[in-house]
């Protein structure tokens, strides 16, 4: 039986913080962008994740105009989630659904949420 999903990774490992990112990032997001146009075209899924394309494109990995023109190639019955904070003003607009998740409790801090301490 097929996997009901599927993960490809093609950043570099670990964290490297984003004032240490180079053209090896940027070549390693374009070709996740490529893989992704591919598996559209050739799986067509019900459910495509990118993850964190919204930082990739903060930190000029990606341009955005090929990531609209990437959408538009999305077939209808496909559901995109981009995930990643600085989401860009072009997807925002453009989205169906946007949603913004707050850091409710870290293990580092201590965060105040209306008036509760967690």
């Amino acid at each position: 039986m097929a996997p009901h999903y599927e993960i490809y990774q093609f950043g570099r490992k670990g964290w490297h913080g984003l004032s240490n990112l180079g053209e090896e990032d940027k070549k390693l997001a374009e070709k996740a962008l490529i893989f992704a146009e591919k598996v559209v075209r050739e799986k067509k899924p019900h459910l495509l994740v990118l993850d964190e394309i919204n930082l990739a494109l903060h930190c000029k990995l990606l341009d955005i105009k090929e990531v609209l023109q990437f959408l538009d190639k999305i077939p209808r019955k496909t559901d995109v989630v981009l995930t990643g904070r600085f989401a860009p003003k072009e997807l925002i607009e453009r989205a169906d659904f946007v949603n913004e998740i707050v850091d409710v409790k870290h293990p580092e801090e201590t965060v105040t949420t209306k008036g509760i301490q967690y």
